[in-house]
């Protein structure tokens, strides 16, 4: 490192402070009570600027350049604009000993004996905050969040932007040591901000922002006045009372002076993102110096050393990229580097390093010797066992004795010797660099515009030197092969030159191309193969491979070609070699082959044809598909071999693209597999028509294909004739179900009964997928499918009861029973059918009723009256005696019951149904309404108005509201029948036939309508110890009884069982048809038969679903809903 003076001036005053322009461009100096303003380019004064009324200690410019600040001894800071206008001024109580901007807020701090000051341009005032010593120096981390404070009694006070302290560093020399200069890192990679402080104890030191000290102390022997870093913290500077300043490393090494002084100096600064360095003085001098840092660095083989950051040796492998570093702590003076050895010179002694071990690309070097001396030379070599110390022009080795290998006319530049030590390349002061044979000492050539050489590590003949920006490769005799290069070139290796350029090394990758192409044209092959061994590209590899292949030299072109993994061409060589070990030596021969692989099928065939083999010639267009000059090689014109290249040309037709060629010859050869595979695979459905229709139905196969294109091309009507053709019936089934078309599958199904599952299952899953469910469970059941389509009910009510569509539920439960009631015709099945079927029945009459109570609970308005409601809810909760049913509510059902209860005046009962939804849980929406009702119902009287009490008709009964039995009379314990629409018990008795009597009897029976003449009622009257019967005599006396069949009503007092009634012949025959409701059910169920005991009553009941209603209300429903309103029989369908 040395410094050149670059300018210097002189002012009256000491120089205290000085800023630079964060530009570069000015430079602020403080000089008595005056700013002084340079230009940096040339040291003119461009202006001094008068403000303050007395010295000026500092000064300091913002970040972004547009403002600077100076405080003075007259307590005053000045703020001044980047055109050197004066725009604001404030004072302290004391005079002003430093100022620093805020790098990031661009905020000022002031600092003066005892107090220091923030000021920002966004404030009207200053905030000021006191100190408990003077400040002599201040400095703001990089982020702008904390401003350091160096006082006179040796503390550091760190404090944030508000001026708070947040940490406090002590120095062991307190008061005796003040603090006269501290600087943070200005560095961007620096995991934590480091604080430099030089104090008058003569020390310098580093602290973390935490206050923790960065190793120890460094002794200065000076008081430092000024600490400065450069731009990016590699270096810092100190000047002080030795009167010079000093280059010290970021961590306190130094490095040397930069320019000797004759007085204190007090300021050192470094212009922004340069090496110049600016110093003012106390007698007013200002220099302004260059600092050049020199390239300390050694060159051995692929393996380059030099010096970083001036105390760091990077050692850089120019092969495979790698770096060490070595640290040494101190100025790296020399650096040397010999095969396993690195030598270091520092400033007290030298250092020789070795490699761990001898391999080439080891980069781990160990400590080998120290020699602790002190040395002053030029030039430092390493050897393999001793250190060369070269001082002005005297060399020390061990030989004293000089070989003189030649003379040489003019002054030597540069030299190198060849790897095999017999030839010397020179490079004179003329540029010119020649080349001669040492031991003949004859010059073999020399080439102008030369500043380096150097020969190929690698390769005898190879050299390269560098000049005029060119580098110049010359291989052997040949002409120099030139390209762009900028540097000297210190090494060549193989491929690689390397080439020193300013500061750093490079390893150039060059292609040994074009000495390899001037060995190739003199057909030198070996040679050749020598020089692309050093490093040229795959194309070139293969043109050498080529150009050996064609020359018949078989081992170089085998090298080549494994070096580029052709196996192709490697498979062609052995077999060559191969021949020739059985005595083949026909040249001609081997070089045809050569050719026909390059590609080259015309001079092939020529010198197959020379060799007497035609034949090979034939084959090999033949395999080309070049059938026109395959013709030329035919023997005796044999037909067979006509024939085998017409197939082979049609296969080539169809490979080359060209298929309506292809499908024609196919055609004419009978290949119709062929043809009707191009067709379809080009969509050509006229032609697979025209195939289809030609050939013979027979010929199942091509038929075949041409159906599956018809499909694949979207053409089933085609298909459909094709199938029909051949009598495939299964496969055109499959057409139109695929399809979908379903109409005339059905109508194939109507004729083949045999392809009915083929057809309704799959039409079944398409309604199925198609959210045709309800048609989807007739299409499985007319398949005979009855699993699928139980299995479809069976989803469709719970989809319903989850989407609480109840009414949808009700009826598909009441299908599922009928489809259970169906298969239960299986004797295997019937017990469990008809278990389900009950079951399904069962849950068909919860969900119709909970609809309409769904709606109620749910719906605005209400679709129903309140005895409906009333009588539904009762229905449901009689039916709930064991597990509630998946979406039904008791909450609901009770709510309701109370609602309607109170409405209709049922007053205990609604008290009842409050008290049951108390232990319950209760959606929030209903709690209001239910905690209210609670509380009203308890004003109403504890009883139930007679009128809604329900009667027995069999046993003239009133049975309470709610009946623990469900839905039985209390009393003979006959089962209510409800109708489907008001659920109002309605006046219907069921009743059984006697033994031995059938349906179709009993149905004639009734229709006989007897007339009927005025009888005296003959009772008889049975008495046992707990129980009275009246039965009605049936003898032909006793037959007076104007109903016969009301004496059967008669039951056992009392008793627990259920005593159905039974009637006989005569008691049937006595029936009036109109009075008489049955409801034929299918095998294997009986019949069941009802009797109306108020015949002028109408009841109406659905021949489907044999559900009961008022025959008002099953008009009007029928006449809302076009249909029953249970089981959803239209009243246009004939079928029960």
């Amino acid at each position: 490192m040395r410094a050149v003076l670059t300018w210097r001036d002189k002012a009256e005053q000491c120089i205290y402070d000085l800023a630079f322009k964060p530009d570069g461009t000015q430079l602020i100096l403080a000089a008595g009570n005056r700013l002084l303003v340079y230009d940096t380019s040339d040291g003119t004064l461009l202006q001094p600027l008068k403000g303050h009324k007395d010295t000026v200690y500092c000064v300091a410019y913002a970040k972004d350049g547009k403002r600077f600040a100076s405080g003075s001894a007259d307590k005053s800071v000045i703020i001044w604009t980047s055109k050197l206008e004066g725009i604001l001024k404030y004072t302290h109580n004391d005079s002003i000993q430093c100022v620093s901007y805020n790098p990031v807020t661009h905020q000022l701090a002031s600092c003066s004996s005892n107090d220091f000051g923030l000021w920002s341009p966004e404030q009207k005032s200053v905030s000021k905050h006191k100190s408990s010593s003077k400040i002599t120096c201040c400095s703001w981390t990089n982020d702008g969040q904390y401003l350091a404070l160096g006082m006179f009694n040796g503390i550091i006070s760190i404090r944030n932007k508000n001026g708070e302290e947040k940490v406090k560093i002590e120095r062991p020399g307190g008061s005796l040591s003040p603090i006269w200069s501290i600087c943070w890192n200005p560095s961007r990679e620096e995991h934590n901000d480091i604080l430099a402080v030089a104090d008058w104890g003569q020390k310098l030191s580093f602290y973390q922002l935490s206050g923790k000290q960065i190793g120890r102390d460094r002794s200065l022997n000076f008081d430092p006045c000024c600490i400065s870093y450069f731009t990016k913290g590699e270096y810092i500077l100190l000047g002080g009372s030795d009167k010079q300043v000093s280059l010290f490393t970021k961590d306190g090494v130094r490095l040397g002076t930069v320019g000797e002084q004759n007085s204190w100096v007090w300021t050192c600064k470094v212009k922004p993102d340069s090496n110049y360095v600016v110093v003012g003085c106390q007698d007013g001098t200002i220099s302004f110096y260059q600092l050049i840092f020199s390239t300390v660095h050694g060159l051995y083989k692929d393996r380059y050393a030099y010096r970083d950051s001036m105390t760091d040796v990077i050692v850089q492998h120019l092969i495979t990229e790698q770096k060490v570093r070595i640290k040494c702590k101190e100025l790296v003076k020399k650096i040397a580097i010999y095969k396993n050895r690195l030598a270091i010179q520092l400033p007290e002694k030298i250092l020789i390093y070795e490699l761990y071990s001898d391999d080439s690309s080891d980069m781990h070097y160990r400590v080998k010797e120290k020699i602790v001396k002190k040395f002053e030379c030029n030039l430092l070599v390493v050897c393999a066992d001793h250190i060369i110390l070269c001082q002005i022009l005297k060399i020390f080795v061990d030989n004293l004795f000089a070989i003189v290998l030649l003379k040489q006319a003019t002054a030597v530049r540069c030299l190198d010797m060849s790897a095999s030590r017999n030839k010397l390349a020179v490079v004179d002061e003329n540029d010119t660099c020649l080349v001669y044979d040492i031991h003949t000492k004859e010059l073999l050539f020399q080439e102008p515009n030369a500043n380096s050489v150097a020969w190929n590590t690698q390769c005898e003949d190879m050299l390269c030197f560098s000049g005029g920006g060119y580098l110049n490769i010359k291989a052997g005799t040949f002409p120099v092969h030139q390209q762009k290069l900028q540097g000297f070139v210190v090494g060549y290796n193989g491929s690689k030159i390397f080439c020193l350029h300013v500061f750093s090394m490079s390893a150039v990758e060059v292609p040994q191309s074009a000495p390899m192409y001037q060995y190739l044209d003199r057909k030198m092959f070996k040679e050749a193969y020598q020089i692309a061994c050093l490093g040229v590209t795959d194309t070139d590899w293969r043109e050498l491979a080529m150009e050996a292949l064609e020359g018949l030299e078989f081992e170089t072109a085998k090298k080549a070609f494994t070096r580029v993994q052709d196996l192709r061409y490697l498979e062609l060589i052995n077999s060559i070699e191969e021949r020739k070990k059985r005595g083949e030596t026909n040249n001609d021969l081997f070089l045809a082959d050569v050719f026909s692989y390059q590609g080259k099928f015309h001079e092939a065939a020529k010198l197959y044809k020379r060799s007497g083999h035609e034949n090979l010639a034939l084959d090999m267009y033949t395999d080309l598909r070049m059938f026109e000059y395959a013709k030329d090689f035919l023997g005796s014109g044999d037909p067979k071999e006509t024939k085998m290249l017409i197939t082979k040309q049609a296969d080539w037709a169809r490979n080359i693209n060209e298929p309506k060629a292809a499908v024609e010859m196919y055609i004419s050869a009978g290949e119709h597999v062929k043809a009707i595979e191009i067709s379809g695979d080009h969509g050509w459905v006229d032609m697979l028509i025209d195939i289809a229709r030609k050939l013979d139905k027979a010929e199942r196969e091509p038929l075949l294909m041409c159906a599956h294109y018809f499909k694949k091309l979207d053409n089933p009507g085609y298909a459909a004739e094709t199938y029909l053709k051949i009598g495939d019936l299964k496969s055109l089934v499959q057409l139109h179900v695929e399809t979908q078309r379903w109409d005339e599958a059905f109508a194939l199904g109507e004729k083949h009964p045999e392809f009915k599952d083929d057809i309704y299952v799959p039409y079944a899953q398409w309604l199925a997928e198609n959210d045709r469910f309800e048609e989807a469970q007739k299409a499985f059941h007319k398949a005979g499918r009855q699993e699928e389509a139980v299995r479809v009910l069976e989803q469709l009510t719970h989809n319903a009861v989850v989407e609480s569509r109840f009414n949808d539920a009700a009826y598909y439960y009441w299908m599922l029973s009928m489809q259970c009631l169906n298969i239960a015709q299986d004797p295997a099945q019937k017990d469990v059918m008809l278990s389900k079927f009950h079951h399904f029945q069962h849950l068909a009459e919860l969900y119709h009723g909970y609809h309409a109570i769904h709606r109620y609970t749910e719906e605005p308005f209400s679709f129903h009256l309140p005895e409906t409601l009333f009588n539904i809810s009762r229905f449901l909760l009689h039916s709930l005696t064991k597990d509630t049913p998946l979406g039904i509510s008791k909450v609901k059902t009770l709510f309701t019951l109370a609602k309607q209860s109170k409405a209709l005046g049922a007053y205990k009962l609604a008290r009842h149904a409050y008290n049951k939804l108390q232990g319950l849980r209760i959606p929030t929406r209903f709690q209001k309404s239910i905690e209210l009702g609670s509380l009203t119902i308890r004003s109403k009287p504890f009883h139930d108005s007679e009128e809604l009490v329900p009667l027995c008709y069999r046993c003239s009964t009133n049975n309470p509201l709610l009946n623990n039995l469900g839905n039985v009379c209390i009393n003979c314990r006959q089962p209510f029948v409800f109708s489907a629409s008001s659920y109002e018990v309605l006046h219907l008795v069921e009743f059984y036939l006697e033994e031995g009597i059938t349906d179709e009897e009993a149905v004639s029976l009734i229709d006989l309508e007897a007339p009927r003449h005025k009888r005296e009622n003959k009772w008889q009257e049975i008495t046992s110890n707990n129980s009275q019967t009246l039965r009605l005599d049936e003898t032909m006396d006793s037959m007076g009884d104007d109903d016969p069949f009301t004496a059967k009503l008669s039951f056992e007092q009392g008793g627990s069982e259920f005593v159905p009634v039974v009637v006989s012949r005569s008691v049937l025959r006595a029936m009036s048809r109109r009075d008489v409701l049955i409801k034929r059910w299918p095998p294997p169920l009986q019949w069941q038969y009802f009797r109306s005991l108020l015949p002028d009553a109408s009841i109406t009941m659905c021949p489907s679903c044999f559900q009961m209603f008022h025959s008002e209300d099953y008009e009007l429903l029928v006449l809302q809903h076009t249909c029953c309103p249970y089981c959803r029989r239209r009243i246009d369908d004939p079928s029960p």
